[in-house]
C-alpha cells in the first residue's frame, strides 16, 4: 500500500516537475546591449525578463500542463489582451501579483479586475526611461467568426524595450492595422481557426509584419512546423515553441 502512495505520489508530481524542465528560453539583445530573456510557458503565456524586471502576458492557471505560479518569479508587470480565460486567470494573477504589480488590460478585463490598468486601441504609454507599450486592434474578420473577438475590444501589445520591438498580437486575424505596427524584431502571432488565423493568414501577416523573429503560439492542435517551410527564403527566423 505505501509503494502504490509513492508511486500516485510520483505521477502526481512529475507532470509538473516536466513541464517546468521543458520550458524553452529565446534570448535577444537591446540596443545597449543589455538582454531579453523570452520564455514559453504555453498556449499565449509568456514570461521576459529584462534588467532586473519580469513582465509576464497573458499568464494562465488552466490548460495542459496545468502551471503553479507560486515558484515563479514576481512580475513587474502584467499585460493581459482580453477576458477569455486562457488569457485571463483570476488564480494565476492571485499567485503571482504583488503591492508592486502593475497590470494593464483591456477595457473588458478592466471591468472586472479594478486593479488593471485599462488601454484602448491606441493607447500608448511610457514606463520608466527604456519601455515603451502601445496597444494595438486585435480582431476577427472572417465572416461568422466576429463575436469572437469584435473589433474594439481586444488588445495586442507592442512593447519596445531599450528599442527592442516586441509585437505580441493576441487573439486576432490578419487584420488591415498590421500595415501600421512599424519595423517589429520579435513578433508572437496566434494560429487556430476559428478564434484566430489559419497557417495561410499567419503567412500573410507575417509577411505583412516582417518581424525579424517569428513565435506562431496560442496554436492548440494546428501543424505550425509548416510554417518555416512556408515562409523559407523571406528572412524570417520562425521559431516553434511549445505554445499549444
Amino acid at each position: 500500500m505505501k509503494i502504490c502512495q509513492f508511486l500516485l505520489y510520483l505521477l502526481a508530481f512529475l507532470p509538473f516537475n516536466a513541464s517546468a524542465q521543458q520550458r524553452q528560453t529565446d534570448t535577444f539583445k537591446t540596443q545597449s546591449g543589455k538582454e531579453v530573456k523570452m520564455t514559453c510557458i504555453k498556449h499565449a503565456s509568456i514570461m521576459m525578463e529584462y534588467d532586473g524586471r519580469v513582465y509576464y502576458f497573458d499568464p494562465v492557471t488552466m490548460l495542459k500542463p496545468e502551471t503553479d505560479y507560486t515558484s515563479m518569479p514576481k512580475p513587474n508587470i502584467i499585460f493581459i489582451t482580453h477576458e477569455h480565460a486562457d488569457h485571463f486567470d483570476r488564480m494565476a494573477l492571485a499567485q503571482l501579483v504583488t503591492t508592486n504589480t502593475v497590470v494593464y488590460s483591456n477595457p473588458a478585463v478592466g471591468q472586472m479586475y479594478r486593479n488593471s490598468r485599462v488601454m484602448h486601441n491606441g493607447d500608448s504609454v511610457t514606463i520608466g526611461t527604456d519601455l515603451t507599450l502601445k496597444a494595438v486592434p486585435a480582431y476577427n474578420t472572417t465572416k461568422g467568426h466576429e463575436q469572437f473577438h469584435p473589433k474594439g475590444r481586444d488588445n495586442g501589445y507592442i512593447l519596445t524595450i531599450d528599442g527592442l520591438r516586441i509585437y505580441v498580437a493576441g487573439d486576432t486575424e490578419d487584420i488591415p492595422e498590421m500595415s501600421d505596427l512599424g519595423p517589429i524584431d520579435v513578433a508572437f502571432l496566434p494560429c487556430n481557426q476559428p478564434y484566430t488565423m489559419t497557417v495561410d493568414q499567419l503567412i500573410r501577416a507575417a509577411k505583412i509584419i516582417k518581424p525579424k523573429v517569428l513565435f506562431p503560439y496560442h496554436y492548440n492542435d494546428t501543424p505550425v512546423s509548416k510554417i518555416r517551410v512556408m515562409l523559407s527564403g523571406t528572412g524570417i527566423d520562425v521559431r516553434i515553441r511549445n505554445y499549444q
